[in-house]
């Protein structure tokens, strides 16, 4: 009996884009985790106040679409197939 692999909403996007955003992802995660992307920036400026907002990502979010990244990457690239494990009896 064939298994074949479920499908991803990432299907038909080359591997090396997928490579590319995955380390886009890993980087913008170690940021949120440092503290080093700011959520809300404001200032003064000749003709009155200004302000630029950055959204925060859910950290729980993210860490779950690159772990999804890694795994469509992974069965892409054939470093891993999506199959059942071997039944084995139990006695």
């Amino acid at each position: 009996m064939s298994c074949s692999p479920r499908p991803s909403i990432l299907d038909g996007i080359d591997v090396g884009t997928l490579q590319t955003r995955l380390a886009q992802m890993q980087a913008d995660y170690l940021d949120l985790l440092s503290g080093r992307k700011i959520e809300v920036a404001a200032y003064t400026q000749g003709d009155g106040n200004k302000s630029v907002t950055y959204t925060k990502a859910n950290i729980a979010d993210m860490v779950q679409a690159i772990i999804g990244l890694q795994s469509q990457i992974d069965v892409l690239t054939g470093k891993r197939i999506n199959r059942r494990a071997a039944m084995a009896p139990f006695f």
